[in-house]
């Protein structure tokens, strides 16, 4: 690959000499210095912390585990495992080595490769625009719950009362859930229902981009600062609550729950399509902003150890995660049942009270004492004889309550919130963990912007010599049109960005740097590239994993996921105030049309990279602009 000079081990500016010459090929060629703002990593830890902060996120808390119940426990496990083998790490490594080979962007990387290319790189940065737009208010919904945190008890442990009356929607849900979808979100029953600008999470979106703006307006010089806190922190809380955690009656059946084998899911192309969407977002491939941090390495850097370690920390940090959640949440499965138990034996009791009962159904625990009653032993007794009792017995399954808001916001600020609340000095631990979610959010919405400003300041002179301006600008758009989000319909805007604004976009990204760089490039010439980089090549597998494997993996993530939204019209989920519960409503048609409108806009760049000149090779015009071939 024909790439810019890179700097000296001793050089910090990251500029070369004029007179630096590159080899390319069989011919040495004088290229032009690299612009001298271009800044480098103070130490690989600083590197290390961004790209980990960057890739772990709050998907691997509030997706992953859900993923991993929902498909299969120790299954799942496997199957992602593998996925991340044969496609997550061989991709990954192929962005980290673009990026430090040509130390550009996004833009400046797929442009060097060939002119016609560039438009690959300006779809990374519009999709990470729409990222960064809903994920920051992510960040505004965690500083207004932790915010909320520093009092006793926690508003959302009890339901509020209004003249001696209990609020009748919150009577019909609970009260975590009634705290969310009324005080912090206060939402419509639709989408289309605009509403009111909520005030609270207005200032917290605007505090959110203010921490962000002061944490990006210098560079990686500033924002690894913060990452030495937002990277390492989450991992101390993580930590405090597997303790904790494991600690509480019922964690070890929630746990067992997650994990528990099945082997039949592996049958299932559905399956196999959200373990490839997992491992791609949990990575972070296709924003560009792993090729922007690793264009700040310096050359002899091991991109290829780097991509496992961050790959595996990504894995194990998930797992982690998965392992505090479950062990909470069974804890409070285990409290639901409990309760449902207590309730259902003081209905068995009227029962027997009340008239004669045959004596077959009579169970052998003592039911006058409804709290001795252990939750095994009635399910034992339910199952043989539940159904033929006359009354409105239930089961009080634990998995079931397991599976209740174990997704996204909703575990986070519904099932999470409400385990929180059952444990002494929750208010701590409330604080504790939204802290965790903000610096969570905090480390990736960095990487996000950085895929985003990097490869526009390399690709335009004026935005490089004003690169705080433009940082600070950028910020600033971003809350303008982030108050979308902050009406009393935002999260159904949210949930519509998440779902549809990145999803296809990236994976097409993905597509088309696999196939330029394995392809179009010469996966054979990449690997001689890395050789000069590294002083040794990597494996000749490779070259088939980027030709072969992760190509049809792609395309066929591609197929599924387009498929997918085709025969399945869009939904999301509402909040009905009347019954008090969720339920899943259809997107209107003039929101089918924004959707279809978010992904043609992330996409337009991309096809200009089917030009047939994109089949004529690297881009020689930088390296020749200044020189001359030598012999």
């Amino acid at each position: 690959m024909e790439k810019q000079p890179l700097p000296a081990d001793d050089d910090n500016t990251g500029t070369p000499d004029s007179g630096t010459a590159v080899f390319a090929g069989e011919e040495m060629q004088e290229v032009p210095p690299e612009p001298a703002a271009r800044a480098g990593w103070n130490s690989k830890i600083e590197y290390f912390l961004a790209q980990v902060g960057f890739s772990v996120g709050l998907g691997n808390v509030w997706r992953f585990p859900y993923l991993c119940h929902q498909n299969g426990g120790g299954s799942f496990l496997l199957l992602y495992v593998l996925l991340m083998l044969i496609m997550g790490i061989p991709l990954f490594f192929l962005e980290l080595a673009a990026g430090q080979a040509i130390r550009q962007g996004s833009i400046g990387v797929w442009k060097f490769i060939s002119p016609r290319l560039a438009g690959i790189g300006y779809s990374s940065c519009v999709v990470c625009f729409f990222v960064a737009l809903y994920y920051n208010v992510i960040l505004a919904w965690s500083l207004f719950y932790l915010g909320n945190s520093f009092q006793y008890p926690l508003p959302w442990e009890h339901c509020p009362v209004e003249g001696n009356v209990t609020v009748q929607e919150c009577e019909k849900s609970s009260p975590t859930s009634y705290f969310w979808y009324r005080k912090a979100l206060d939402i419509t029953d639709t989408i289309d229902e605009t509403g009111s600008f909520n005030p609270y999470i207005v200032g917290c979106l605007l505090a959110a981009w203010t921490v962000v703006c002061l944490g990006m307006f210098k560079g990686i010089k500033t924002s690894v600062k913060v990452m030495y806190f937002s990277s390492i922190f989450p991992y101390v809380v993580l930590f405090c609550f597997l303790v904790r955690g494991l600690m509480l009656d019922g964690a070890l059946e929630g746990i067992s729950f997650m994990f528990y084998p099945k082997l039949e899911i592996w049958a299932d192309v559905q399956v196999w399509r959200q373990a490839a969407t997992q491992v791609f977002f949990a990575l972070g491939l296709g924003f560009g902003s792993i090729i922007a941090y690793s264009s700040y390495n310096p050359k002899n850097n091991n991109c290829h150890r780097d991509a496992f370690t961050v790959s595996t920390i990504n894995f194990l940090t998930s797992v982690l995660a998965t392992l505090v959640v479950f062990a909470v949440l069974g804890f409070r499965a285990k409290n639901k049942a409990v309760a449902c138990v207590v309730s259902n034996i003081k209905d068995l009791s009227e029962q027997f009270r009340s008239g004669p009962v045959d004596m077959n159904l009579m169970p052998s625990f003592n039911y006058s004492d409804p709290g001795a009653v252990a939750l095994e032993d009635y399910r034992a007794w339910f199952k043989l004889h539940g159904n033929q009792f006359p009354g409105n017995l239930t089961d009080c399954d634990m998995e079931k309550e397991m599976q209740q808001g174990v997704e996204g916001t909703g575990l986070a600020f519904i099932a999470f919130t409400e385990a929180i609340s059952l444990l002494p000095g929750s208010p701590f631990w409330s604080a504790l963990f939204f802290l965790m979610l903000l610096n969570l959010g905090l480390s990736t919405m960095f990487g996000t912007m950085e895929g985003i400003l990097a490869p526009l300041t390399d690709r335009f002179k004026t935005l490089a010599n004003n690169k705080t301006k433009f940082t600070i600008f950028s910020c600033i758009i971003g809350f303008i049109i982030g108050l979308l989000f902050t009406q009393r319909c935002g999260n159904y805007f949210v949930m519509m960005f998440d779902d549809y604004s990145a999803t296809l976009p990236l994976i097409i990204v993905v597509v088309f740097e696999t196939f330029s760089v394995s392809w179009l490039y010469g996966a054979d010439r990449f690997l001689d590239d890395i050789e000069g980089m590294l002083g040794w090549r990597p494996h000749v597998i490779y070259k088939y994993l980027w030709k072969y494997v992760c190509l049809l993996a792609m395309l066929g993530l591609l197929a599924a996921t387009s498929i997918r939204m085709i025969i399945k019209r869009p939904t999301y989920m509402a909040w009905n105030e009347e019954k008090g519960s969720e339920e899943y409503v259809d997107y209107p048609d003039w929101a089918l049309a924004v959707m279809t409108l978010l992904i043609i806009f992330a996409m337009m760049p991309c096809p200009d990279s089917l030009h047939p000149r994109c089949f004529e090779g690297p881009d020689k015009t930088n390296s020749q602009r200044n020189g001359t071939a030598a012999s």
